[in-house]
Parts: C-alpha cells; sequence; structure tokens
C-alpha cells in the first residue's frame, strides 16, 4: 500500500467493484516451506469474504486452512512522463490501481466449491455475451473428476488497504494532460480514472 493518504480510498462499493470487475488476483502466504504465491480467479460474497481454487497439489493448498493470508487485486497501471506536465523539471512516476486483503482462510467444503465454480462461471460467460456455456455442459463424471483436482477458500477480509495512485497529487491541468497522455499511450481505462476518481 502507497503511504500517501492521498492516495488512499475508503469507498467500500467502489472497491467492490474493482474486486468484481477485475476477478483476477494472487494469493500470497508465508508457508513452513518459505513464502508462496498462487494466481486465482476471485469471487466476491457481497458480505466481507472472497473465495477462490486453487489446484490440489498448488504448493500452498495444505497450508491455507485456517492461516492469515493476503490477496492482492491489480487494476490497470501505466508510466507517467513529465513531459505531460505543466513543470517538466521533475521526475517519471507510475499511475497505478491496486487493492490488498488481508484475513482468515478456511477450505469450503465441496457443495461450496461447487457453488463458487458456477457462479464464476455464469459471472465470465454473461460478460462475453451471446449464447452462453453453462457447467451443465460438462459430463457428470469430467466435472467430479475436476473437483477432486481442485480445493475451494474464502479469505474472511479483515483488512482492505487499496491503492488508487492517480495523479492526485498535481493540479487539475496536468491532470488532464495526463488522461490524454496515458490514452494516447494506449491505457485508457487508466485515463479513465484518472479523470473520474482524482479530485
Amino acid at each position: 500500500m502507497h503511504p500517501n493518504p492521498l492516495f488512499r480510498h475508503e469507498d467500500r462499493a467502489l472497491l467492490e467493484t474493482l474486486l468484481d470487475e477485475i476477478g483476477f488476483g494472487m494469493v500470497f502466504l508465508t508457508t513452513p516451506d518459505g513464502p508462496r504465491v498462487a494466481h486465482t480467479p476471485l469471487l466476491s460474497t457481497g458480505d466481507g469474504a472472497v473465495q477462490f481454487h486453487l489446484a490440489r497439489g498448488n504448493a500452498m493448498s495444505k497450508w491455507l486452512d485456517g492461516a492469515t493470508a493476503l490477496v492482492t487485486i491489480n487494476g490497470p497501471d501505466g508510466y507517467v512522463s513529465p513531459r505531460w506536465y505543466a513543470e517538466r523539471g521533475t521526475v517519471p512516476t507510475w499511475d497505478y490501481v491496486a487493492l490488498e486483503l488481508e484475513g482468515r482462510v478456511r477450505r469450503m467444503d465441496q457443495d461450496g466449491l461447487d457453488a463458487l465454480l458456477y457462479a464464476l462461471i455464469e459471472r465470465h460467460e454473461a460478460r462475453l455475451g451471446g449464447e452462453q456455456w453453462s457447467g451443465e455442459e460438462t459430463p457428470p463424471d469430467m466435472w467430479r473428476k475436476l473437483l477432486t483436482g481442485i480445493i475451494g477458500f474464502e479469505l474472511e477480509i479483515q483488512a482492505w488497504r487499496p491503492t488508487l495512485k492517480l495523479s492526485q497529487n498535481k493540479s487539475a491541468e496536468d491532470r488532464a494532460r495526463i488522461a490524454e497522455g496515458l490514452e494516447q499511450a494506449g491505457s485508457p481505462a487508466l485515463a479513465q480514472l484518472v479523470r473520474t476518481l482524482a479530485p
């Protein structure tokens, strides 16, 4: 988390939206085998928890149940050039969106894992538009085999640590130029956030 309080955002609805829109992140855990990270789809429960699944053979799967872990979600990011400032005698920086969630993890039962997989499929298929694929199209024996190879987890969020570094420490004129520069550099999502979330 960036130490500058200008870059923190406490709007829980916005943070839930970021989690929902990005839907993918990393789980970090210090294990007896050393530090580990896993990349996984994420699903907010909407009531202060986030669910995910890992391969049974993942190096951290055997250590997660009952542990305190950290989930990170990275949003858009981009290089900010001093050429976009009114005063160019400064240094470059990086604007970005990141969310850290810390909490206690519990292992889900098979019914919970099954529900998680169907919810993930439904959410992401709906985003594609057109005719949706359904989990029911998978033959039951194949689905059961899939379930034996993965484990579902739920992290109860005890701390939200967001960083929305969007040039809030710059003037409105500089921010307008930064947004334009980011857009031209191929970062339209970040440019839109600079325009709409910075004061």
